[in-house]
């Protein structure tokens, strides 16, 4: 069982916690923060529960160190470990499904959510990194914008899961600015 205790995660400091026991790697604990705090500004978008939003963008990498290796199994093993750490099952499948490899539908709002956050906060952090300044405060939405059109920047961030938050009626270019606005609230956490 990994060393999880049921019911784990209920309150974002015992989710921190686990994170921090797992997820080593400070530049992957500084992307978990940004979907994090981008899950809760769009779930407050949304109508939606932000809290459950932000855990499930806190936890969906949980897995990445011990599966680095292994494309296959990240996200599987997470989610299971989440599973048996008593997360609802809506929040599990959400991690299990945010990985393309596992072509697994993605039948909430949430798990929509996910799939497109993910990547975005890696086009930011890359964007922000190539500013003269380095900072999230310079960047603006047409900024990012312009490296989205560009396919040879930041290759990693899928263009297709981002494009996809189109499935929850909110514009791409919206979508950059609520995600752009939450990783600012959060920069000192980020190291931007």
């Amino acid at each position: 069982m990994h060393g999880f205790e049921r019911g784990i995660g209920v309150t974002r400091e015992e989710a921190h916690e686990l994170l921090k026991q797992y997820l080593k790697t400070p530049n992957l604990l500084k992307h978990t923060y940004a979907v994090e705090a981008v899950m809760a500004k769009l779930a407050e978008h949304l109508g939606e529960d932000p809290e459950r939003w932000a855990l499930v963008g806190l936890l969906h990498d949980i897995d990445y160190d011990e599966t680095a290796d292994d494309p296959d199994a990240h996200s599987q093993e997470g989610a299971d470990w989440l599973r048996e750490a008593g997360m609802d099952e809506e929040l599990v499948e959400a991690v299990r499904a945010h990985n393309d490899r596992h072509g697994l539908p993605r039948n909430t709002p949430l798990a929509k959510a996910l799939y497109a956050t993910d990547p975005l906060t890696g086009l930011i952090v890359a964007a922000a990194l190539i500013h003269p300044d380095k900072k999230l405060s310079s960047l603006d939405v047409e900024f990012i914008m312009n490296r989205y059109a560009e396919p040879a920047f930041a290759r990693g961030a899928r263009r297709e899961n981002i494009a996809s938050i189109e499935e929850l009626g909110i514009e791409l270019e919206a979508f950059v600015g609520l995600a752009l606005e939450a990783m600012q609230e959060v920069s000192e956490d980020l190291g931007l």
